[in-house]
Order: C-alpha cells, then structure tokens, then sequence
C-alpha cells in the first residue's frame, strides 16, 4: 500500500487511520508517511527513528513548523475506520490522525508556499514525556524544530487553542501500624489518615486566569489511591496521587511551591511535571494565522507538545480537525467538515 497525497482527502485520512499505530509501534505508518513524502520533490525528508522531519528550503524569511504524532492509544475494537454519514470512526480518527492527514495533503499541495515549511510526523506521543520523540529529537537535531511560529495539529473542533496548561503528579503518603482488624485499637489506619488531605482537595478553590487575553482553569485533583493488605489488617500504609493542570503564567517551580502550601505539614513526591506554553498570540506571524483560520482563540485545556516548542522559544498553537473530547474514546469520530477546514485553512495562510 501506498499513502496518495493528493487524492480525495477522506480516503487518505482512512488510509492513514486503517494503519494501526498504537504507542510502540508506529513503524509500518512511518515508513508508508517517508516514501510518500520522498515523492515530493520540493521537500528535503530525514528520518530518526520512527520519526519523519520534511522541509521547504526556498530561502523565505520566515519559517513555520507544523507537526502531528502518528501513534494512538490501544486498540478497543474500533478498527478498520469507517464512514457514517458524514462522521469517519475508529481509533485515532480524533487523537489526532486526521490532523496527519491534513499535514499530509497540504505538504503535497504546498510546493512554493509564502514561508519555508517543515512538516513533522512523530511516534511516542501518548505515553510518558521522556519517551516523546519530540524529547530526543529536541537534544539531538533541535535545528530540526526551530521557526517562528508552530502549528501543532491537535484536535480543536478545528478551533485555535493557544498555548496549553502545564502538568505535574505528586504522591502523598500516611504511614500506620497494621494490627489484626479485631483487634484496631492496636493498630493505626494509614487509609483513614488520607481523608484530611482529600478534605483539603474537595474545598480546594481553583483559579481562573487571564494570560495573554485567554482564560486558563487550573485543577487539582486525586487521581489514585493506593493501599490496604488484606480484608482483615489494619493498612499501615496509604498513597494519594494527585494531579494539578496549572496556567502558564506558572514555571514548574511555582506549581510545585503551590501544592506545597496547599498540602503543608505532608511531605510530597514530585513524580511527573511537564510546563505550560503561553499562547503567543501577540505575534504578527501569529496574527496573520488568525486571520487566515478566522473565528476566536480559546486557552488549551490540557498539555500537548506545544510546549516543547514554547521551551525553545517557537510560539506555538494547537488546531486541527476532531473533538477533543472525544480522544481515546471508543466512539472516537472525525468529522469529515473539519478536515477540509482545517486543509483549507492552511492552504490559505501559506499559499
């Protein structure tokens, strides 16, 4: 099989979906993604790993950078992809393979765009930030992500969503003496030690804040918790992961001092944190996007990969076809409206 680029774009974004790439196993979608990129002659591909880098080199004095990741979550029986109506299901058709397909065609059609382009297709992007390709490729070639202004191809109901919340788990750990469950008094229950710090998290009051003209909800929630040793001992010990989605007008360092302060006198291990990006907008390069998509900005609830670009100075949206609400899920849908939106877009602001 061979990906055509610039055929009907329903099929090439089934094509692309029907190519099963869960986290892992992204090589067969990536070697089809590099020889129909090396078809084009105005492109200059390179490859590392399971990640596909094409460039424009026309000597423009401005460069964009436009990327999306190949691989999906598991497989819940949603595949091969299908059309009903005007909805295309299956997995990845929202998270965010339909943001390939667009990136795909408009990297064909594309051929003396207005700025020098290049076009990114990535693996690992649904499992942990240090196996994010982005992360390898950001040490080892970051020339290869530099430009002025990023287009990240997440799902947005073809919507700009500027810059992104940044993340971070913690763990929050009591410690008791096990004893026999008759016998409790001689004993000490680490569980119920856990409702006085849940206590603080169902009065916590998250804020809402403006950061460059866009207004981020912050979170801080329980997300697991972990402990017991069997249906007739005391626990001596209990552990409470909890997750805080921060604005990023936060650095790391502020949103940990914050979950700090809201949870002192325990002690908290920090085992997961990933920044915010500012959403940039302000930029004449970025105001022409604007224009060109048409319609409002809105903040981006949740961490997406613009924040790598934001970390090495690219100003970066997020905008691409699918709801995101309905990534991972098994109903996952496209419709079928916004990838030609979101081509169309495109074509408009670098042709």
């Amino acid at each position: 099989m061979s990906l055509e680029l610039t055929g009907d774009l329903v099929t090439l974004f089934q094509q692309v979906v029907d190519v099963e790439s869960v986290s892992g196993n992204e090589r067969a979608l990536a070697d089809l993604v590099e020889a129909a990129l090396r078809r084009l002659p105005h492109l200059a591909v390179v490859r590392t790993g399971d990640t596909i880098v094409a460039r424009t080199n026309l000597g423009r004095s401005e460069r964009v950078v436009v990327a999306g990741h190949l691989d999906t979550v598991p497989v819940a029986g949603n595949l091969p992809s299908r059309l009903e109506g005007d909805l295309v299901f299956g997995r990845g058709t929202a998270d965010m393979k339909g943001g390939v397909a667009v990136a795909l065609a408009c990297a064909a059609a594309l051929d003396a765009p207005n700025r020098d382009i290049t076009w990114i297709f990535y693996d690992h992007e649904e499992v942990a930030a240090e196996d994010n390709s982005l992360t390898r490729v950001a040490r080892e070639h970051p020339e290869w992500l530099a430009g002025d202004f990023a287009v990240l191809m997440e799902p947005t109901s073809a919507q700009v969503e500027g810059g992104c919340q940044g993340t971070l788990r913690f763990t929050l750990s009591t410690r008791g003496t096990a004893a026999h469950s008759a016998r409790a008094w001689l004993g000490h229950n680490a569980i119920h030690d856990v409702a006085e710090p849940l206590a603080r998290l169902a009065a916590y009051q998250p804020r809402q804040v403006d950061v460059d003209g866009l207004v981020y909800r912050e979170g801080l929630n329980a997300v697991a918790i972990a402990g017991g040793i069997a249906g007739n001992v005391i626990p001596d010990a209990c552990m409470l992961t909890v997750n805080f989605r921060f604005a990023p007008d936060r650095d790391e360092a502020d949103a940990q001092r914050h979950c700090r302060e809201v949870f002192a006198g325990h002690e908290l291990d920090f085992i997961d944190v990933a920044p915010g990006a500012r959403p940039g907008l302000d930029r004449p390069i970025a105001q022409e996007f604007l224009a060109a998509v048409g319609g409002e900005a809105r903040p981006k609830y949740g961490w997406t990969d613009v924040a790598r670009f934001s970390a090495l100075g690219v100003p970066a949206v997020n905008f691409g076809p699918a709801d995101p609400g309905k990534a991972h899920a098994d109903d996952e849908y496209c419709p079928v409206a916004d990838l030609y939106a979101c081509r169309d877009a495109l074509l408009r602001w670098l042709s």
